[in-house]
């Protein structure tokens, strides 16, 4: 009879069937019935009571972040501006500038995320450009920043890296430290043309544009005109020169059409190029007579590097996330649940919450219940599956979203189990742990799935903690690292979230909602069928 017992244990069985199943892309695992010496287990599958409910996130941490937004999106939250702050540092202090050195132009690239899609008939690339949410256009305005970004904040006596938060405007006011202004375009649109840096050199689409000189702002920043401008303290290392000059602003406001148009940056991989030429010699034209300047080309480069930060701002008129959080129930759940990533609002998730029936039909504590299991059922698959909610939206829903652990701000552990990563195509990626948006042929959301295998049997077998999980939008499933939540004691959030402009309404779990619309929360499992 013990020799029974431990063929039917979990850890046998899985031993026995593992190979006989394959979960990566059904709703459930399938495991044939006459697996050779076993002929009395059988699959089942089991829902349990969840509860979801809304939670609004405080500003969130927007410095060290793997990509910037920038531009103006809207969607049932309202507007949402983006715009960036960033320090500038030039790549090399052994300056020789020559002699009577002038600027001639000052270059900003600043990359896109794009595809190479072909060649024209020309044999030029052709680009379709990544991260580009809405169709409309913004005002991009460019301008010296003033304010002094710190490296660390010396409320912990400087020994923790300085956090720069998405509500920067309201706490620093960056519009109350704008220098010269060193571009403007009302009518800005992102292009996916390819970039001719010079004669010789292209790149892939971004921002490439000429910076003003006004006033000689840049013959002036580095000393131009005065005798020996190598030999300035400001331009002899980096510290200095970031307290010298202290970096770009680029500010974003909406355009002449109202939905406006966001695109995400690699600000990491921006630079400035500063054209100049120095004299060489003064020679006599000789069909004039008059002194002539024989002048030598030169350039140097500056990264955008050090503190780069977004300050993000939501339309203050539209409350539904303030209402959301402020009627959040706790107990029965939120009829419609409201994802927005940024400064924005995500789901807290308990599973587990209330009874369930067991086998003789009397209500039972579901967590007690599903732990009495230990011995009896081996898990094949474990998901949880949200609604989209269409009678809410009006623009378009993000691709993914992520589940946390939330008492250790970190994805559940299924993430990690998944093996799917992609880091070239990062919507393609982790698509076995949570799946992209199903959507229907309008192209509308219908339901995301998202998988916790593995979560559960770390409560199951293991006896860990029934702990809470937070769903969040991601714009990037591979962003994972924390970005702290200002105000909130341990309270971190995805930077995939952060980064997502994007936002959703999901069918939540409350009683009214529509049974077929309902959060499921469903196990898969295989036990004897004594």
């Amino acid at each position: 009879m013990k020799k029974l017992l431990n063929l039917y244990s979990p850890f046998v069985l899985l031993v026995i069937i593992g190979l006989a199943f394959t979960a990566c892309d059904r709703d459930f695992t399938s495991i044939e019935s006459d697996i050779e010496g076993i002929k009395n287990f059988e699959n089942n599958s089991k829902s349990f009571p969840i509860i979801a409910y809304n939670k609004k996130l405080n500003p969130v941490q927007t410095n060290g972040l793997s990509s910037n937004l920038l531009g103006i999106y809207s969607d049932i939250y309202g507007k949402t501006t983006a715009s960036v702050v960033s320090q500038v540092v030039p790549t090399s202090f052994d300056f020789n500038f020559g002699d009577s050195p002038e600027i001639d132009s000052v270059i900003l690239v600043v990359p896109y995320y794009s595809k190479n899609v072909g060649t024209d008939a020309e044999g030029n690339n052709l680009y379709k450009l990544d991260s580009v949410f809405g169709n409309g256009n913004m005002k991009l305005s460019v301008y010296e920043n003033t304010y002094f970004l710190r490296d660390f904040d010396p409320e912990t006596n400087l020994e923790q890296s300085q956090r720069y938060y998405s509500n920067s405007n309201q706490t620093i006011d960056f519009d109350s430290h704008i220098g010269e202004l060193l571009y403007y375009n009302e009518d800005f649109v992102p292009s996916s043309n390819e970039l001719n840096i010079t004669d010789e050199q292209t790149a892939a689409p971004g921002l490439h544009v000429e910076l003003l000189n006004t006033n000689n702002f840049w013959d002036a920043l580095f000393f131009f005109g005065d005798s020996d401008p190598e030999s300035k303290p400001e331009l002899s290392n980096q510290n200095n020169f970031k307290s010298y000059f202290r970096g770009i602003y680029f500010k974003a406001e909406e355009g002449e059409v109202d939905n406006g148009i966001m695109s995400m940056l690699n600000i990491s991989q921006a630079y400035i190029l500063v054209y100049y030429s120095s004299l060489l010699s003064i020679e006599i034209d000789p069909e004039t007579g008059e002194d002539v300047e024989v002048r030598d080309d030169r350039f140097f480069r500056m990264n955008f590097s050090g503190n780069i930060l977004n300050v993000l701002e939501n339309d203050p008129s539209n409350t539904i996330i303030q209402d959301a959080d402020a009627n959040a129930n706790m107990v029965d759940g939120d009829e419609t649940l409201y994802l927005k990533g940024g400064e924005g609002s995500m789901t807290v998730i308990n599973l587990f919450s209330g009874e369930t029936l067991d086998e003789e039909g009397n209500p039972v504590n579901s967590l007690d219940y599903f732990k009495s299991k230990k011995e009896s059922w081996l898990l094949n698959e474990a998901n949880i599956t949200f609604y989209v909610n269409q009678n809410e939206l009006n623009g378009q829903e993000p691709d993914r979203v992520i589940l946390y652990d939330l008492a250790n701000n970190v994805p559940i552990v299924d993430y990690f189990f998944d093996t799917s990563t992609n880091n070239t195509t990062p919507l393609n990626s982790k698509v076995l742990f949570s799946r992209i948006l199903e959507r229907d042929d309008d192209n509308r959301g219908v339901k995301y799935k998202l998988r916790l295998t593995e979560h559960l049997n770390n409560i199951l077998i293991r006896d860990s903690t029934n702990v809470s999980l937070g769903l969040y939008v991601s714009t990037n499933v591979n962003d994972i690292q924390k970005a702290d939540v200002l105000n909130s004691n341990n309270e971190y959030v995805p930077t995939g979230a952060v980064l997502s402009p994007r936002g959703t309404a999901l069918y939540g779990t409350n009683p009214n909602v529509p049974t077929d619309k309902k959060v499921l929360f469903e196990i898969y499992f295989t036990e004897p069928n004594n």
